[in-house]
């Protein structure tokens, strides 16, 4: 597990998610712990370490 931080693509605020860095590839939804809003994550990890990250809004 590896703790990652970004900004929340609704409210803007700084916000931090442990990623399991032992799945190679992985896309799910997870809400933001200030504003609650879903966020759909999608991240590639190479030798226990992340290489790709994204966060953008579930358009509702």
């Amino acid at each position: 597990m590896k703790e990652h931080f970004f900004q929340c693509p609704y409210c803007w605020e700084q916000i931090s998610m442990l990623i399991d860095t032992s799945q190679h590839h992985q896309t799910y939804i997870e809400d933001c712990e200030i504003c609650c809003n879903p966020i759909q994550l999608s991240i590639t990890v190479l030798d226990q370490e992340i290489t790709s990250f994204q966060a953008e809004n579930i358009e509702q």
